[in-house]
């Protein structure tokens, strides 16, 4: 079979593909092969016909060089479950895609960032720091420069103790004295941390007297 014949046949192979033919060939031990065609491949010159003896049983897939054929005859045509040259393709559906809310997830999420920086003064202290957390777990709280404000009515300044609290006159006193309350027992439980954390010191280690020495 020349080149021009083999492509010849390959390419009206290629129509086929999914389609039950009967090929005609040159082996001997397979003069007729009958099945679905599976492929015919351009590249290796091979094709690859899958042969069932009954519907119940699982087909016998055979390759041969396409030079081996000298004809075949197209018994049906490709059926929607057999067509290998479209294989089925299932694109699931899309959802719509929630915007509004995944927008407002968003902006949510930012904003508690944006909170939690506010709420952390690089400028001051740990101790100033950690006074400012205490107070807001039970106050409102924010930073006003280096001060801190609680309530938006009482200004705590450095160094951050119960007499360094200031409120303006409209504020009732019993609101005033609430924060250096809080502010007074926070300092407190600072002392108390720093008093259980003091690493104890090292004794000295006494001089040993070993008198005057012999032969000197």
């Amino acid at each position: 079979m020349g080149p021009s014949t083999m492509a010849s046949l390959e390419g009206a192979l290629s129509g086929t593909l999914g389609a039950r033919i009967r090929l005609h060939t040159t082996l001997p031990s397979q003069p007729t092969i009958e099945g679905t065609l599976f492929t015919a491949c351009p590249i290796t010159n091979l094709v690859a016909i899958a042969a069932t003896t009954s519907p119940n049983t699982p087909p016998t897939h055979h390759i041969l060089p396409i030079s081996s054929i000298q004809t075949f005859t197209l018994l049906s045509a490709p059926s929607s479950s057999n067509d290998f040259s479209s294989p089925p393709h299932t694109t699931p559906p899309l959802r719509n895609v929630p915007t509004a809310a995944l927008l407002a997830r968003a902006d949510a999420a930012v904003a508690r960032l944006k909170e939690a920086a506010s709420r952390k003064n690089k400028n001051v202290g740990k101790e100033a720091q950690d006074l400012f957390d205490g107070i807001s777990r039970t106050l409102p709280t924010r930073w006003d420069g280096n001060n801190i404000v609680v309530m938006d009515s009482v200004v705590v300044s450095s160094p951050y103790r119960g007499e360094d609290c200031k409120a303006g006159s409209n504020v009732a006193p019993n609101t005033l004295s609430r924060v250096r309350k809080i502010v007074d027992n926070e300092r407190k439980r600072f002392a108390d941390r720093e008093r259980r954390t003091v690493v104890p010191a090292v004794p000295a280690i006494p001089a040993v007297h070993t008198g005057p020495r012999k032969g000197g």
